[in-house]
């Protein structure tokens, strides 16, 4: 295998400029939370620069200053219905397009955003496209009047539930002020089933599962950026090798 993009840094970037590649004049795109984000945010402040005009909506308020010192226009959600295009990290993702997302704490805004976009693309470096999802844990954010109870209905699904906290000993808030409970599962046999069960405990506000949301990775690889998408699947390398096969042969 070459060493086209031999870091995991080089393939995040990759994975976020090509993603970026597929933004036009005129949409209002939804940009994420983490260290491969921050790749697609530097990547859409270039465009910017070199004439792109677009509208940003942030996942969250790191996200949100980012954005703006990268001269990207933000404007609040609550003025939308709806975004062209969200471009956002994974923490896992499989084939089947669905994903374990928030170790940056934002899932909730990441979710709410991605709903409602015509299109989300998520971006990631190889290691993160898993046989199962389940190996990184399932972030629950949670009314904190209601950690106690959370945490005894995710033990109760069969998960293993830790509060998220700041190195200086206090719980982690979200954006929301809310808290963060990270539930192992292990390796997930039926994501749907437990990203329904996970929003039906009351006071657990959102999880990290997305299920339905993904339409396409961008994959950055040794040899190239690979794009998968959820009913067909295209790899395309920079090589120039291109193959197409039904996402059903990968599952």
């Amino acid at each position: 295998m070459s060493d086209l993009l031999p870091t995991s840094t080089d393939r995040k970037r990759a994975a976020a400029e090509a993603a970026v590649d597929q933004v036009r004049d005129g949409m209002v795109v939804g940009i994420g939370t983490g260290s491969t984000s921050a790749f697609a945010i530097a990547a859409l402040g270039h465009r910017i620069r070199a004439g792109l005009r677009i509208r940003g909506v942030a996942t969250s308020i790191a996200t949100k200053s980012a954005a703006r010192k990268a001269g990207i226009p933000i404007i609040p959600f609550t003025r939308l219905d709806h975004l062209d295009l969200t471009i956002d990290g994974v923490d896992e993702i499989d084939s089947l397009m669905r994903a374990i997302k928030g170790a940056g704490g934002a899932m909730l805004r990441e979710k709410v955003i991605a709903a409602a976009s015509t299109r989300m693309i998520a971006i990631a470096d190889g290691s993160k496209l898993v046989d199962r999802i389940g190996q990184a844990s399932v972030p629950v954010e949670v009314l904190p009047m209601a950690l106690a109870a959370v945490t005894r209905a995710i033990v109760d699904l069969g998960g293993r539930p830790v509060t998220r906290h700041t190195d200086a000993g206090a719980p982690t808030l979200t954006d929301q002020q809310n808290f963060i409970i990270d539930a192992a599962f292990g390796l997930i046999a039926h994501p749907r089933a437990l990203a329904t069960a996970l929003s039906d405990i009351p006071g657990a506000l959102g999880h990290g599962l997305f299920i339905d949301q993904i339409d396409e990775l961008y994959l950055g690889t040794a040899d190239g950026v690979v794009t998968l998408a959820r009913r067909a699947t295209t790899l395309s390398v920079d090589s120039g090798t291109h193959r197409s096969q039904s996402i059903n042969d990968l599952a």
